[in-house]
């Protein structure tokens, strides 16, 4: 393929700066871009990105040049947060794990994953009789990390710890992994009242299990100190008194402490022809995660025009899980044309201060759902759609785990991702050292990446390291240019889109 070669730089528009103008040459607008490359083969220019348009690309900046000599010290890659880089798996956790997969991560080789129990039976073919299930007797067994007497199960790659043995409750149980491959149980975590949970924190030291009561309505919340006892924790009652019907809330603990939650809101959409979902999201925050959550502007609002017509729509767990605060299942919204995007089942997780929104999508038209997933730089501004993933009601909720990213659903298949930053990134730095706007010498060409890792006491904030290239082994010099080679090494639609180039200079 041949270059493209943008309009030509003249010297009078060429770059000039000095130290004490700043200690860096920035990329990132699109003016910026079309600035400041000289040529590129293979991507284009969309909305302020680089975006490859096949496998491969390449990219050349200008000369930025100084009147003064100046130390290259570092260059710094950032990526679109679009995040479209998952990859199928088969489905995650234990495989008698039912209803809504909730995932926490307290940190490394420390997972944990809740859903009901639930007794698998042999199948029958039609006409046949019921065929007795087989008697287990359960052995003892060692499993690599786990101190804890240990019973084998009829499951493969599950185990019963001392709670696991304790009896059911109707709600919630609780399984542990080292490797997100074998699963220990550890027991009932919430009761039969309490079974509609959608959400679980750490929270110093303790996990925030958060349920719906009744199902769809305000979030309630556990208090829970010892994850293996086999018992519920402190049942702390209602945690958010939500205005609005729905709720299948995601709950995710900011930096600061605070806690917020992302909820469904039904005021718009006949929720119960789309899936128990809606194209209005719900945030508030709290400072305790208990109580006290303050509503604020909704982070998603895709509804389309209110004709100021009220329409009702029934619920079939209201009345009778909560007759004292429900007397009717009836609900009421208004109606909007034309047809509405809807989402739901909310969970949050945060990368290096990038926010991301995981749940329902139930497109207008087809109706064929996924999940879907949005992203934006603080979890107090709108968010932005990403895209789509999957077939079927996946009920998601996402962790960061030995190093990756495990989107688990209710669907036939999960997904893993190895983080938003997708493969293969090469760059090099060249140095003008005369000031005759020729580079004399350049590094090599080096892969750069960004790394994750665990933020110790929080489950969901996870350390982003940005993709850096050591620049510091080049001369002083009076210009400077940047080459990037992009190829596109994934079996999925992500591409490595270069949203921020920033080549860093030594004080």
């Amino acid at each position: 393929m041949k270059c493209k070669i943008l309009p030509s730089v003249a010297l009078a528009t060429l770059l000039f700066a000095s130290v004490a103008e700043g200690d860096e040459w920035a990329i990132e607008t699109a003016d910026d871009w079309a600035t400041n490359v000289e040529t590129v083969s293979g991507a284009t220019f969309t909305d302020g990105a680089v975006l490859p348009t096949g496998q491969s690309a390449s990219i050349s900046t200008i000369v930025y040049t100084s009147d003064q000599k100046l130390s290259a010290r570092s260059l710094r890659i950032e990526q679109s947060p679009i995040w479209q880089n998952w990859n199928p798996i088969e489905n995650l956790g234990p495989t008698n794990l039912a209803d809504a997969p909730v995932l926490l991560t307290l940190g490394p080789n420390d997972y944990w994953m809740f859903g009901r129990y639930r007794a698998t039976k042999p199948k029958r073919k039609k006409g046949q009789s019921r065929i007795a299930p087989q008697p287990f007797d359960p052995q003892p067994a060692t499993l690599v990390g786990f101190d804890v007497p240990l019973l084998t199960t009829p499951f493969p790659n599950q185990y019963d710890a001392p709670g696991g043995l304790q009896p059911g409750r109707g709600g919630y149980h609780a399984w542990q992994s080292r490797d997100m491959k074998n699963w220990v149980h550890h027991g009932p975590v919430t009761e039969g009242f309490s079974k509609w949970v959608t959400s679980a924190e750490w929270v110093d030291g303790k996990a925030y299990i958060y349920y719906d009561f009744p199902n769809d309505q305000d979030p309630h919340v556990y208090v829970d100190d010892d994850l293996f006892d086999g018992m519920p924790g402190k049942n702390m009652g209602l945690a958010v008194k939500d205005p609005s019907h729905g709720s299948d809330a995601g709950f995710i603990r900011d930096l600061e402490g605070k806690m917020h939650v992302i909820i469904e809101d039904w005021t718009p959409i006949s929720a119960n022809k789309r899936s128990w979902d809606s194209p209005l999201a719900g945030h508030a925050v709290s400072p305790n995660g208990i109580n006290d959550f303050r509503f604020l502007d909704p982070p998603v609002d895709h509804r389309t025009n209110p004709t100021g017509k009220i329409g009702t729509y029934k619920h079939p767990h209201w009345m009778k899980e909560d007759p004292e605060n429900y007397p009717t299942n009836v609900a009421e919204y208004e109606i909007h044309h034309p047809e509405q995007e809807a989402y739901g089942d909310w969970a949050a997780i945060c990368i290096g201060g990038q926010y991301y929104l995981f749940g329902d999508y139930d497109p207008v038209g087809g109706h064929q759902m996924s999940v879907g997933w949005f992203t934006a730089p603080s979890i107090n501004e709108p968010f932005t759609w990403c895209g789509n993933i999957g077939n079927g009601h996946p009920d998601p909720d996402i962790a960061f785990a030995e190093g990756q990213f495990y989107l688990a659903t209710q669907q036939n298949t999960d997904f893993v991702s190895p983080g938003p930053w997708v493969e293969t990134v090469e760059a090099r730095v060249g140095v003008d050292t005369d000031n005759d706007r020729a580079i004399d010498q350049w590094t090599d060409w080096n892969e750069v990446k960004e790394h994750y890792d665990y933020i110790p006491g929080f489950s969901k904030q996870i350390n982003r390291t940005p993709a850096t290239m050591d620049a510091s082994e080049l001369p002083a010099g009076f210009g400077f240019r940047v080459q990037l080679r992009l190829t596109d090494s994934t079996d999925n639609p992500s591409k490595p889109i270069i949203d921020r180039m920033t080549l860093v200079f030594a004080n």
